[in-house]
Formats: structure tokens, sequence, C-alpha cells
């Protein structure tokens, strides 16, 4: 459950903090404190200095060894942060889930810290918002539906990062309010993720996004299955023809005073993927709950941005159903006609991911966006190419790189995939426009190059994150399930923004789309508006 913590920053010396659990740090190796950790050692009457010389603490990334002295604070807590040249902002997010783990082991309700790594050589600022971010992502434990008693809720109320330098303590309150920021919209992914298909249904999704509405003054619209039909979403309400559950088209606005450019974020939100008539095996079936891994994202993200009132036009578009099979389902060799008036071989109903992001952008064109994200547990192949990385492709090699490097400054993984145009050509129907499966080869890209047939308009990027959605097992700052993969790469492409030059797409040559067969008509036509 995604936990609500207070935290602070506030000016003081960490020996004479009044918390349940008082916190300093020791690089790997170190035998004799210095700094507030020498301090806090001095009040505790060396509690420090004689359990290093018992040898049981080695300092490792994320180690904790726990102190009850007889003087001073009730406890103390001493994280261990690795090696001094090898620390980082990845190894302080993983630091800041180690010491998330022992607090809530220790059910205490304030905990009190100095910055770990504060003499690393890294930016105040930046390295308190990782220490943070892991802390409240590794303080996050999903137990929604415990009954037999084995719910452990979150007894921490408020954690203090304190701070003795005044010069110091604005950039740590700046920093430990972004991380905060980021890591609750995390958690929110993580709770949509993590929850099970018959409670996360397409209706939670909008309920969600009302809520988030609510919350942060955005404009929120919700179609229903009729007003798909009427749209002409002919691809996105096939996939939901099967299905009990109502789907859902979901429409977020964020438009702040003096916004300095518009940017579409598209999440495919299949609540639960049977695979339809190409019935999925069943073992394993039951992690299709997070094939909705990319509206969980986007709603993630824009949590962060309403948090933030970040200056910027934000579009979000999520088209969420469920994949079902039944008398009623899409079937293999049907010819579907999209939004933009583009026809669609049905080869494999499991390839329905790519059908309902089609209209998703095929909508998003509306908007004149600057710039366009989808974010999608598209492909299996994606999983097997790069495991728990994210692939990314798309239309414009400014937008990508803009990506990559926000991906790169987060810490999340993403490696850019061409879009040759001989992937184009895989996805050629010989009895309509496309084709919504090319087979085996190239499986990623091949449904990177579908999509790129409705993004002729505009600057997109495409993000599988099929393995950066799910953790198998636990990491260094989170638990295992859902691992919210994409989102701190759109906060940080978000904060990061440039409004490009000039209008349009601006292919390079690992970009480059051929265009449709002649005479058909190009993704993000006019046709439905």
């Amino acid at each position: 459950m995604s936990d609500q913590v207070k935290i602070d920053v506030k000016r003081g010396r960490i020996a004479e903090a009044s918390a349940e659990v008082v916190v300093v740090n020791l690089y790997s190796g170190v035998k004799t404190p210095d700094g507030p950790t020498a301090a806090l050692d001095a009040a505790t009457g060396g509690a420090i200095t004689r359990a290093l010389a018992t040898g049981d603490f080695k300092g490792g990334a994320g180690e904790m060894l726990t102190l009850y002295p007889e003087t001073g604070p009730q406890r103390v807590l001493v994280a261990g942060l690795g090696a001094a040249d090898g620390f980082d902002l990845a190894t302080a997010r993983k630091v800041g889930g180690g010491l998330a783990r022992r607090l809530r082991a220790l059910k205490v309700k304030s905990a009190a810290s100095i910055l770990h790594g504060g003499d690393a050589g890294l930016d105040t600022a930046e390295l308190t918002r990782a220490l943070t971010e892991g802390l409240v992502l590794g303080l996050y434990h999903y137990d929604n539906w415990f009954r037999d008693g084995r719910a452990k809720p979150l007894q921490l109320a408020t954690f203090t990062w304190v701070e003795a330098k005044a010069p110091r303590v604005k950039a740590m309150t700046r920093g430990a309010e972004l991380g905060r920021h980021l890591a609750e919209g995390m958690n929110l992914t993580r709770d949509l993720v993590n929850g099970p298909p018959n409670d996360v249904t397409p209706t939670h999704l909008a309920n969600t996004a009302k809520a988030l509405g609510r919350k942060h003054g955005f404009k929120v619209k919700i179609m229903d299955r009729a007003q798909c039909e009427k749209m002409g979403m002919g691809a996105f309400m096939a996939v939901a023809r099967a299905a009990v559950e109502p789907p859902k088209f979901i429409v977020m606005e964020h438009r702040p005073e003096k916004a300095k450019g518009t940017v579409c974020l598209v999440g495919k939100g299949l609540t639960f993927d049977t695979g339809g008539i190409s019935l999925k095996p069943a073992a394993e079936m039951d992690l299709m709950k997070y094939d909705m891994g990319g509206s969980g994202a986007v709603l993630g993200a824009m949590d962060f941005v309403g948090s933030r009132n970040i200056p910027l036009i934000f579009i979000a578009i999520i088209g969420s159903t469920e994949n079902m099979p039944g008398g009623a389902a899409y079937k293999p060799g049907d010819i579907l006609t999209s939004m933009a008036g583009v026809t669609i071989e049905v080869k494999n109903t499991d390839a329905e991911g790519r059908l309902v992001l089609a209209d998703c952008l095929t909508y998003a064109e509306r908007f004149e966006p600057d710039a366009v994200i989808d974010l999608a547990t598209l492909t299996g192949a994606c999983v097997i190419a790069l495991g728990t990385a994210t692939a990314a492709m798309g239309n414009d090699e400014w937008l990508l790189e803009q990506v990559k490097g926000a991906a790169d400054t987060s810490g999340e993984r993403l490696w850019p995939l061409p879009l040759w145009p001989e992937y184009r050509e895989q996805v050629k129907s010989s009895v309509a426009d496309l084709k919504n499966s090319a087979g085996r080869e190239a499986g990623s890209i091949t449904a990177g190059a579908f999509l790129g047939a409705f993004t002729n308009n505009y600057r997109w990027v495409h993000l599988d994150v099929a393995g950066a959605a799910w953790n198998t097992k636990p990491t260094g700052h989170m638990e295992a399930g859902a691992a919210a993969g994409g989102v701190r790469t759109l906060a940080q492409f978000l904060m990061d923004w440039k409004r490009p030059r000039g209008k349009g797409p601006q292919p390079g040559p690992s970009t480059t789309l051929r265009s449709l067969p002649e005479d058909a008509p190009a993704g993000g036509s006019k046709s439905g508006k």
C-alpha cells in the first residue's frame, strides 16, 4: 500500500535529534567515524566505534546496523554506503530503500538522518532527491488484500533530514520535495499495476483519473463504448468487443497559464489480457494484470505533473479495456478500420495493444502536440531482447535523444531500437493497409513500425516497458511486483523540456518510416474529429 510519510528538512545537529531512530552513515572499510557520525558516536559513548571493532558491519551499500546505546538516542542506525569512489545516485536510491525496510521493521513513528554521501561530490539537491526517492519507494508494501493479520501498516509518520550548514538546507528541501513527489507518483502506479484485475478495471482507471483531476485541477473526459464507436475507433473497439467490463477512453488535460509547449502522454490500458481468441498459455497468465503498466505509468506521471505544476500543457490519453475470448470477440482474419481510416488485417488477437494505441495516437493529433510519448507493455520480444530495460523507438531523432537523456539522468535503463523502412514493409498486409502482427522476427520493432503508421504528423517516441513495468524479484529499493517503469524517465523529460524548433517529425537514418501504401489515409487524419 502506498503510505504517506511527511518528509522534512531541518537545520540542526544529528547528535541532538529527538526522533525515535537516528541514522548516520559510513563508507565500506571505514574503521573510525568522522563528521556527524563521529559526533553521534561521541554522544552514545562510542557505540559505533565498538560495533565497527567487532567486524560485523562492513558498510556495504544498503547494509544497516542497529544499535541500542546506553546514552543518547533510543536507537541508532548506521547505513552502509559502499565504496566511497563508487557512491552515486543509483547507490543513494539503494541506500534509501535499505533504510526504509529497516525503519518499517522497527515500527517507529519518527526518524532523523544526515545526508548520506554528502561528501561524494554530488549535487546536494539531486542527492537528497535520490535518497528520498529510495526511502519512499522502499517504504511501499502492497498488502491491500490480506484479511488474516499479515498486513503490516506503516508506522513511520515523519522522516527528517538534519543539516548543520544553512546554505545546504534550501537545496536539500528542494531535493526532498522533488523526490517525494516522484516516488508518490510511482507508488500510485505500483498500486494500480499490483492490483487484481477484478478490481483494477477500466472503470477503476477512469475513476483514478477523475480523482487526480479533483486533486490537481485537471480536466478529465471519459468516453464509453458508444462514444468511441461514434468516433470511429474501430481498432480499439474491436479489442473491447468481447469484454463484459465496459471499456473506457480516458483523456486528461493539464493547461497551466504561460505554457511552454504541449506534450501528449499515451498509455496502453489493458487491465487484463487473455490473448483473446489467440489464447495465451495458462502458465503465468495471472501476470497479465500488469498489461496496463503503460497507462499506470501515465497516471503516475500525471500525479507528478500536478504536484509540481510543470508549465506545460499535458494531455494524457488512455485506451482501457480487457482482451477476452468469446462469441463476440474479434478474430484472426478480421479486417478493421481504425479511427485514421487505415485498414488493419488481424493476424493475431494477442497483438491487441498496438490496435488500442493506434486509435489513441490518432486522437492525439487534435491537440497539435509538440511531442507524443506512448508507453506500453507491448511485446514479450522486448523482454527477451532487453530484459528489464525499456526499448525506445520513434520518428524524430531530437525527441529520441531527449528521452534517452532523461532516462540516463533519472537512472532508468533505456535503449533505442531502429525503425528502418524494412520493418515497415513487414507490417504491410496483402489484403489491407497493415497487419497487426509480422511474426517473431524483430517483434518489438515491427510493433513500433505499426504504431509509426499513425504518427506521421507529429514528433513521437514509443516506449516498450514490458520488462521495466514488473520486477520478478526485489531490487535495491523496491519489492517484487510493479516497478513503475517509465515514470522517472517521463518526469525527468518533462522537467528538462525544451521546445523543439520547427514542426513535424525530423527523421534520422535510424528512425525513417516509409509512408503507407499509395492512396491510403495517413495516420492522424481528420476523420472522427
